[in-house]
């Protein structure tokens, strides 16, 4: 495996690098939850804002520095949340967890590996997903017209029917209530966009990737109506490292305000 490259800490000050030798302790405290439940996003963006490549895919924007704090970030979550779109585009399956990062779940309690969770109004969940081990947990609506497909080959606990719009507080409470309290969401920009609409969002790690793409991509927050009222977000830490940028930002204290 590669070595991980090291991480410059340019924000807070006067903080020594995270060098290789510190994949799981120094990463782990410079994104420790204030509270729990605590619902995470982490995102990339090009220089000229783009969420993905021409390939439509995040991971052709990224590189190592993102790499590393995406498996960090996945090694200290409960479960991964994501939208069908995305669990489409970018070939989603069962998470699993590296092995490095294996005792830092056992130390905190969590299972080995992280639950994958999809949100779709639409039910459109590929059958290979669908049948990973364990199954994922897929919110949707009750109207969705790949609903048969879902109770075909999900267990009843694992798939949740809203009536309407999927109720994406409620989605996020029910993990929370079932254990899974530390939760990552991975996009894509619209599910992000429906998330911080919905004021459900407590933190955004954003990845800015030293490219300039052009195009027609999206932004890592897709909506049509602006958010209103916008929202602050407060700077936790700031890591460089060969032109990319990493940011913690925080649109939540521990009392839950923001």
């Amino acid at each position: 495996m590669a070595t991980d490259p090291t991480l410059q800490v340019l924000l807070p000050a006067d903080v020594e690098p995270v060098t290789p030798d510190d994949a799981e302790a120094r990463l782990t405290a410079l994104h420790a939850e204030p509270r729990l439940p605590w619902l995470r996003a982490n995102m990339v963006a090009t220089l000229d804002g783009a969420a993905t490549g021409a390939d439509g895919r995040s991971g052709s924007i990224n590189g190592p520095a993102d790499a590393r704090v995406f498996h960090l970030l996945r090694a200290l979550a409960d479960v991964v949340v994501v939208g069908a779109g995305t669990v489409r585009a970018e070939g989603y399956r069962a998470p699993r967890t590296p092995d490095r990062f294996r005792a830092g779940r056992r130390a905190r309690g969590q299972a080995v590996h992280p639950a994958l969770a999809i949100v779709s109004a639409r039910g459109d969940v590929p059958v290979a997903v669908l049948t990973d081990d364990p199954p994922p947990w897929v919110f949707t609506a009750a109207d969705a017209p790949h609903l048969d497909r879902l109770r075909a080959h999900l267990p009843a606990d694992r798939l949740v029917v809203h009536d309407g719009a999927v109720d994406l507080p409620g989605a996020m409470a029910t993990l929370a209530d079932a254990g899974l309290a530390r939760l990552l969401t991975e996009g894509g920009p619209t599910l992000l966009g429906d998330l911080l609409e919905a004021d459900a969002v407590d933190e955004l790690c954003l990845t800015w990737s030293p490219l300039l793409v052009g195009g027609p991509a999206r932004r890592v927050v897709a909506r049509a109506p602006w958010l209103t009222p916008p929202r602050d977000a407060h700077l936790a830490h700031l890591l460089h490292c060969d032109g990319v940028l990493l940011g913690r930002w925080l649109l939540r204290d521990a009392a839950g305000a923001r």
